[in-house]
């Protein structure tokens, strides 16, 4: 079977390419991303000519273990026609597997959402069309929110004046404004896309109802020049026509090809926009129905403009504001009338929502209360489950600090770190919380504790918003509920015992009932007293410093032709302790697919990495992680640096040799910055592996040594 036949084969025994969400590779394996990793039967898989072996990682990763041909693989897969709408090359949200279960944070995810996709289909839909829509611009949101917050800290500072005639309090708003403003472009841009329609007529549409001339219709004397003399003014003057509405602002109209046109101001409109390109989609996929292929670069766009742009103004523009407006009154309502309720339940049942993406309709409503009261008052209330779930994270991190639990340590100061300085709360989640099921019944005596202080604190110390009293907290900004962004909330005071309560509260729970079952701890205890000792901790260590050229005697340069019953030597490639392929963690070399070998715990002062025996240099991958080297022998050896370090994409690499390069045993490979693939969340065990060991009369590695580059550490017998 060649390669052609290799790669339709794969991709049939994977469940075609409908089953594909992405595809990439490292030096040895094809890494799918699929809907159903069920689908995959991995007897068939494993009796394609060319595989070595198939190895589920989870419900929705597969990889293929291929062995140095990967690469060929790869491209004969990208160059089948059916592939054409995969994503290749990119590995979806792959942040690191956990050392228990083997997933990703984004199976973590997929298992969340599985628990309720597929039971309603329209409503399934709706939730990833809203979130679709949403989450591409959260950066942006963020920055917004650091700069308000920054903002608010000089202008109580008295760093910067509170003058809003003041030309650089103006420039400095216009920073956070423009996001907000032209939020509406944003959410259409993006709804259009997951509607699969060109996003550029999406925001088209939108900001048609966003121009200065669309403007001057509701404001004749702020755009006077748009009317161009004295008679459009008056003529533009007379056909407006303005009424008070019920959110103490004023509807205003005027007549536009002889119909009543309600007049709006769409800037910061989330509502407009969705109503918006989901009538699009309808519009444009009928279109591309109708108009031949051939001038549909043309016609399409422009008919759905056509058509799009009045139905906007006229209906759904209209449509968007009256729900905003009403959902607002109907939530002001509440939280005037209800405020213990609000201010309790919110937090409560945000965790619950966050994991499963159902979250995103409540963060509209929060832009869309800004829009229509010029406040809002449920970011406050969130903020106690955001700091809740901080706190659980704190507790996890002081344990693992206790338990010298190394991975864990690292995973949850990268979650700290990102929850309170950017109030995300998704590291947290799916790297943690999901994963152990014991925090959220801890993390959730936090959520209620801080709900009930921001209930009780609100009521007896109400904001004063338009000289009315509102119970609770409030903001008149869309901000992320971070240490950072605790300026912009008023009563600020309030909110940030609120949020300490409910931080110190979680943390102490998860201190004093832990966070895992009794198995669970124990094999932690076990992993951290068991693990293989490194140089630093022998007695026999070598001092550490810069590694001197390496001289490796002749008969273990593997630099001869080895004839039949010959014996190669292979050395070690840096300096470590070796351990059986099965302590390595990584369970394709641990099943021996990629060939018998040995894993060498670094001593992670030296960075340096040598070729372990002369030979051609058959793959180096563009990562820096992986080198596969051909010795005149006819020994094929795999060294690979860490376990998945080809998610680091390069970084923490130093390549110092190209593919197709002679090398002698001893000769630099590269350097590599192990505090950097650590602090990624990745294992350094280097692992090196015999590739066609089947070919070979034997193969003996060499574990539990310390070895110095040059030390033999594999014995191979042709």
């Amino acid at each position: 079977m060649g390669n052609k036949e290799t790669a339709q084969a794969i991709i049939d025994e994977i469940g075609g390419p409908g089953n594909i969400t992405s595809l990439t590779h490292c030096a040895t394996r094809l890494r799918f991303t699929l809907k159903d990793a069920s689908r995959v039967d991995t007897d068939k898989i494993e009796a394609i000519d060319g595989v070595l072996a198939g190895v589920s990682q989870g419900a929705h990763n597969y990889q293929v273990v291929i062995g140095g041909g990967v690469e060929s693989v790869y491209n004969d897969i990208e160059s089948l026609p059916s592939m054409a709408s995969v994503k290749m090359g990119e590995d979806d949200d792959a942040v690191g597997t956990d050392s228990d279960a083997g997933l990703s944070n984004a199976d973590v995810k997929a298992q969340e959402r599985a628990k309720v996709k597929g039971k309603n289909r329209y409503v399934d839909a709706f939730f990833d069309f809203l979130s679709d829509s949403f989450r591409p611009i959260i950066g942006v949101l963020l920055g917004a929110s650091l700069i308000i917050a920054i903002v608010n800290v000089l202008i109580a500072c008295k760093v910067i004046p509170n003058d809003t005639a003041n030309p650089t309090l103006v420039f400095i708003q216009a920073m956070w404004k423009g996001v907000f403003y032209f939020l509406p472009l944003m959410i259409a841009y993006n709804g259009a896309k997951k509607l699969k329609v060109d996003p550029w007529v999406g925001t088209a549409i939108m900001a048609a109802v966003m121009t200065p001339q669309y403007l001057a219709l509701s404001n004749p004397d702020g755009y006077a020049g748009i009317f161009g003399n004295s008679d459009g003014l008056n003529a533009a003057k007379a056909a407006l026509h303005c009424t008070a509405n019920s959110v103490g602002t004023q509807t205003c109209s005027t007549m536009v090809f002889g119909i009543p046109l309600q007049l709006n101001d769409y800037s910061s409109n989330v509502f407009v926009p969705l109503f918006m390109v989901a009538v699009l989609a309808l519009v444009y996929k009928g279109l591309q129905k109708i108009i031949p292929s051939s001038v549909q670069l043309v016609f399409v766009p422009f008919l759905s403009m056509l058509i799009m742009i009045p139905v906007t103004a006229f209906l759904l523009g209209p449509l968007g504001i009256w729900v905003g407006n009403g959902l607002g009154v109907v939530l002001g309502w509440l939280n005037l009338h209800a405020p213990f309720v609000f201010a309790i339940a919110i937090p409560l049942i945000y965790p619950f929502l966050v994991p499963l993406g159902l979250h995103w309709p409540l963060n509209a409503l929060m832009l869309a209360n800004i829009n229509t009261l010029n406040y809002d008052f449920i970011q406050g209330p969130m903020g106690t489950w955001n700091f809740a779930c901080f706190g659980a994270t704190c507790g996890v991190l002081i344990l693992s600090i206790r338990d010298k639990d190394t991975r864990m340590r690292e995973t949850a100061a990268g979650a700290l770190a990102a929850g309170l300085l950017g109030g995300v709360s998704e590291p947290s989640l799916y790297g943690i919380h999901l994963r152990f099921k014991k925090i959220y019944s801890r993390m959730l005596i936090g959520c209620g504790a801080g709900g009930v202080t921001i209930a009780v604190l609100g009521w007896l110390f109400p904001s004063i918003v338009k000289g009315q009293a509102v119970h609770g907290v409030t903001t008149n900004v869309f901000a992320f509920t971070s240490l950072l962004t605790i300026p912009v909330f008023s009563q600020m005071w309030v909110y940030a015992i609120s949020v300490a309560v409910a931080f110190f509260t979680a943390m102490a729970m998860i201190l004093i009932f832990d966070y895992r079952t009794a198995e669970q701890k124990a094999a932690v205890k076990a992993q951290t007293s068991g693990s293989p000792i490194t140089l630093q901790s022998k007695a026999s260590a070598p001092a550490h410093g810069s590694a001197a050229p390496v001289s490796v005697p002749q008969e273990a340069s593997g630099s001869g032709t080895a004839a039949s019953g010959s014996a190669e030597h292979i050395v070690s490639p840096l300096r470590g302790h070796t351990i059986p392929l099965e302590d390595t963690g990584d369970k394709v070399f641990a099943s021996h697919a990629l060939g018998d070998g040995v894993g060498i715990v670094p001593d992670e002062a030296d960075g340096a990495v040598y070729a372990p025996a002369g030979g051609i240099l058959k793959t180096v991958a563009k990562t820096g992680h992986a080198y596969g080297i051909k010795t005149d022998g006819g020994t094929e050896i795999l060294v690979h640096i860490g376990i998945d370090t080809v998610k680091l994409d390069g970084r923490g690499f130093t390549v110092a040799v190209s593919k197709g390069n002679r090398v002698n045993a001893g000769d630099k490979l590269a350097d590599v910055d192990y505090s950097t693939v650590k602090s990624a969340g990745y294992s350094t065990t280097t692992i090196m592996t015999v590739t066609n060991t089947r070919k070979m009369a034997s193969v003996t590695p060499h574990t539990d040594i310390d070895a110095e580059p040059g030390t033999d550490v594999i014995d191979v017998a042709h």
